[in-house]
């Protein structure tokens, strides 16, 4: 089984904003400025937007098939939302893989399905409940209890809102290198910046956290044992390695510093 781990990274969709709170001729600072405002007003104090008013930047993607190993961020720069969200319903066509994410059925999901539908995207595999192939009735991608998506924060966390925990902390605890470099709260004005190789970079050492803890946890569940788990390692090093990318070169050094 080929297995995907994603990541996106998203910013406020001012568009939307501009249009819904009648904020037109306000710059894109001003506009996601009010937004902010406004949820903080109605939640109490978060900041975090609603699902629906995220507009995705990047797509970071960390595929391992029995051929490769590799991590990319989809698109280039210059790719606008809908080219990246057709080539992430695309691959999981090409490939129908075991999804692996984090916080991925409570955030990155639900995003996609709302941006895919601005873009009228076929993402036919992906809600397959059994239409197009019977076994998928059983394991399918929108099941919450499902392994064909492995959202490693819920599974973790059995499920429990009180013992969910963050990605970075979790990454650290099992000798991992964690984030560095920029945090999620500062992709916006980073994006504003005109930061988005940055952002992609990010969003790139994110998922690759993320199939780190993803192979401890195929460790504890009997999936690999520990000399397998040793193996694929080496091969992410030895990947890192050859890429010679800078940001896989801090990622390296910080891994074999813990």
């Amino acid at each position: 089984m080929n297995t995907l781990v994603f990541d996106i990274e998203t910013v406020p969709d001012v568009a939307l904003g501009a249009r819904l709170f009648e904020l037109e001729g306000l710059d894109d600072a001003d506009i996601a400025r009010a937004m902010f405002a406004r949820r903080r007003e109605k939640t109490g104090g978060s900041e975090f937007l609603q699902h629906h008013f995220h507009r995705i930047v990047a797509i970071s993607i960390c595929l391992k098939t029995s051929k490769q190993f590799k991590v990319w961020s989809l698109g280039d720069e210059d790719s606008d939302e809908g080219e990246l969200i057709r080539r992430f319903f695309d691959g999981i066509d090409r490939y129908q893989p075991t999804l692996v994410s984090w916080n991925g059925g409570g955030f990155d999901l639900p995003v996609l399905h709302y941006r895919s539908m601005i873009y009228g995207i076929n993402a036919e595999r992906y809600w397959d409940t059994g239409q197009l192939d019977r076994e998928s009735r059983y394991n399918n991608y929108t099941n919450r209890f499902h392994a064909r998506h492995t959202d490693l924060m819920d599974v973790l966390s059995g499920y429990q809102a009180r013992a969910v925990a963050p990605l970075d902390q979790i990454a650290v605890m099992l000798g991992f290198p964690g984030k560095f470099g920029m945090s999620g709260s500062e992709v916006w004005p980073a994006y504003l910046e005109g930061r988005l190789s940055d952002i992609r970079d990010y969003c790139e050492t994110d998922v690759l956290n993320t199939y780190l803890v993803y192979l401890r946890f195929e460790v504890t569940r009997g999936v690999l044992d520990i000399e397998s788990f040793e193996r694929q390692c080496t091969e992410i090093r030895d990947y890192l390695t050859e890429e010679n990318k800078p940001h896989f070169t801090r990622f390296l050094e910080t891994w074999n510093a813990s």
